[in-house]
């Protein structure tokens, strides 16, 4: 639901008077699993399944939101316990709990929601960022794991300060900080002696944005990562901490991604994340000294690199192939990869600053999967096994109950790609033409749908309709040519793509083409709104969340980062009024046939509530049906579980009066 799905932010131009990166000889190209999927709309079964029935209350809104989620964590130092995020209190608050698993600790009791937890060197203090109401202004706070004694470090409304890094002695903190009102993310460093602040880097142009800051030389120097407002260059620098010169590692030719991952224990090599090789993101080593880039990996799937191991022997990293990610580990010496035995789904390392436990013994990472919410698993390294720390389904939720989606593939309307997609559909249903159907809508839009546990779709498919979650042109995983294809046309052949989603679904036989429903969040709002408005005899119900509506006002009121992003992506209004018009729903609103539900946060900086209310008063002007719900203490997309249960409830409610569902066999026989 994130617009832009910035991780922090987005990514970079290329500089003046660049020579290119010296590359090693590619890496032999591997060969990766590849799921099948489907392209025959025919082939989409429903499976039978006599335990379930239509309308369980273990799949519920209710019960499904109150499933936790275990996010962001760190190891402790002595590798006995985890810090991780989780919102089992109904916010998202900070945890401890045993690596061997067991019954979590609250440490942090607090209303606003809290990320990025790190733990100190010395174990002493937790390092985390909280902000206000979800208007994403963050401080840096620290929490003492013993006394549970909360800091905030930083105390600036105005300035937001991000995903801190403690130094290896532990004096020193790295974060990103962009004051309110800027484009720019810089990186500072806080003295926990002296408590003072120094700027690593400033003066950044303001198209561009400094992320990701990684310790090296024992404090002396730090590595980043510079990206430019389009998303289509980035480069890797080195910095001095005592002087505050930077020194470019990733010079070249081109709109090339460069981002640093991790570096060795030597200090000597960074493990990077780059499409330089082929136009997909690849694992690399690059050599600080020489500016020579060893590729790990030559894919043509989303690579990305995660952490060396505390011995420097070896590297782990993850691949995304069709949404299923897996971890491999690479041992340098000898050359060779291995896929780690972990469940089927989504298998994210985790950890800062690293998923390693600090002796080299364990690997921590996130695994979720369509019917297993995210949780915590620890993988032994000499053994191969793996045990779950976590657990976050509440009784009665039963993973049996949830469906897994059909992988599939549709051509896009123009000929020029193959379209991505997941498929939902309901136990039981019976192909007679008559069922309803939501095409999901990812938001980004360089974000992906990937084969991961979604609250929303599991509840409306036990509820009777089939689900369609495409990756229209623009999404990640697929390339650097599809990640582009929508650049200057944005709610233009990304569109048509959702709408052959539709053109997909009705194929199967299981539908009423006269009950599809279009429903997403924050891009996926935006390109709801384009939906119900440029093809307006397709839908049945919108359902646009978080949206925006009008590239002007949008521009003009969102995010500088989201600006300059905006700008880098449409170009100029002035110059582009015409595509700025012709891509901005609210301008033929008169269009919409479908009943529209809008839901907002009112502290949203990416995309304001305000664009949400445009809608309102312009179907309600014209006599069409329209509801807007704002969350006053939410921000861009709803963190507080109660306001997750009634946004998700009320969705299910309109689109169960607007589309109803057909009976679709799913009841038991009494």
């Amino acid at each position: 639901m994130h617009r832009r799905m910035l991780s922090c932010i987005l990514m970079r131009s290329s500089l003046l008077f660049v020579i290119v990166v010296i590359m090693s000889t590619i890496a032999p190209a591997q060969t990766l699993p590849v799921p099948h999927a489907i392209t025959d709309p025919k082939q989409i079964t429903s499976k039978p399944n006599a335990n379930v029935e239509q309308f369980q209350q273990n799949l519920s809104i209710e019960r499904l939101y109150m499933t936790r989620q275990a996010g962001r964590a760190s190891w402790s130092p002595d590798g006995k316990q985890i810090v991780f995020l989780t919102n089992i209190s109904g916010r998202n608050n900070l945890w401890t709990v045993s690596s061997e698993g067991g019954w979590p600790t609250q440490l942090t009791v607090s209303d606003q929601r809290q990320t990025a937890p790190t733990w100190s060197p010395d174990g002493k203090w937790i390092a985390y960022m909280s902000d206000y109401d979800g208007d994403e202004q963050w401080d840096i706070f620290m929490v003492s794991p013993k006394t549970g004694q909360v800091v905030n470090l930083t105390h600036t409304r105005q300035i937001a300060e991000e995903y801190p890094r403690w130094s290896p002695d532990g004096r020193y903190l790295a974060y990103t900080v962009k004051p309110k009102d800027s484009s720019v993310y810089e990186i500072d460093v806080y003295d926990m002696l002296l408590r003072q602040v120094k700027h690593v880097t400033s003066g950044t142009p303001a198209d561009k944005v400094n992320d990701s800051p990684i310790w090296t030389d024992g404090g002396k120097k730090i590595v980043y990562t510079q990206s430019q407002a389009k998303g289509t260059d980035s480069n890797i620098f080195i910095a001095e901490v005592e002087t505050s010169e930077s020194t470019l590692l990733t010079p070249h030719d081109g709109e090339q991604l460069y981002t640093a991952d991790d570096v060795s224990p030597d200090g000597k090599t960074v493990l990077i994340t780059s499409n330089a090789a082929d136009g997909y993101d690849n694992a690399g080593l690059l050599d600080i000294a020489s500016k020579k880039i060893s590729w790990l990996t030559k894919e043509k799937w989303e690579i990305r690199g995660a952490n060396f191991s505390p011995d420097g022997k070896s590297v782990i990293w993850t691949a995304n192939v069709e949404g299923y990610v897996g971890i491999y580990q690479h041992t340098i010496a000898t050359h060779t990869t291995k896929a780690l035995p972990l469940p089927s789904g989504v298998n994210d390392p985790l950890g800062e600053p690293s998923a390693f436990s600090h002796d080299g013994t364990r690997l921590l990472y996130n695994h979720n999967g369509p019917n297993a919410p995210g949780d915590l698993w620890v993988y032994q390294l000499a053994t191969g096994k793996s045990h779950q720390v976590t657990h976050s389904l509440v009784a009665g939720v039963n993973s049996d109950d949830m469906v897994e989606p059909f992988l599939v593939h549709y051509p896009s309307r123009d000929g020029k790609w193959t379209i991505s997609a997941f498929v939902y559909i309901p136990y039981n249903m019976v192909r007679n033409g008559q069922n309803a159907a939501i095409v999901y809508v990812h938001g980004g839009p360089t974000s992906q749908t990937v084969n991961s546990f979604n609250r929303f779709i599991q509840h409306m498919v036990n509820q009777g309709y089939m689900v369609i979650a495409p990756n229209y042109r623009g999404s990640t995983g697929y390339g650097k040519e599809f990640q582009h294809a929508n650049l200057f046309d944005m709610g233009g052949g990304d569109l048509q793509d959702v709408i052959a989603a539709a053109d997909f679904v009705k194929q199967t036989g299981y539908l009423d083409p006269k009950k599809i429903a279009l429903v997403g969040g924050s891009y996926g709002g935006y390109m709801t709104m384009m939906g119900v408005t440029k093809a307006p005899d397709v839908w049945a119900a919108g359902v646009p969340i978080v949206p925006f509506v009008n590239w002007f006002t949008e521009i003009q009121n969102e995010d500088p980062v989201l600006q300059q992003s905006d700008l880098a992506t449409m170009g100029d209004p002035e110059k582009n009024k015409d595509l700025y018009h012709d891509r901005s729903p609210i301008f033929f609103v008169d269009q919409i046939k479908a009943p529209l539900l809008l839901l907002a946060g009112g502290h949203d900086p990416r995309c304001p509530h305000e664009e949400s209310q445009q809608v309102v008063d312009a179907v309600k002007k014209r006599g069409g049906t329209v509801e807007l719900k704002v969350y006053e203490n939410e921000g861009h997309g709803f963190a507080r579980v109660e306001n997750q249960i009634d946004a998700y409830q009320r969705v299910s409610s309109f689109l169960r009066a607007h589309v109803p569902p057909a009976d679709c066999g799913c009841r038991l026989p009494e």
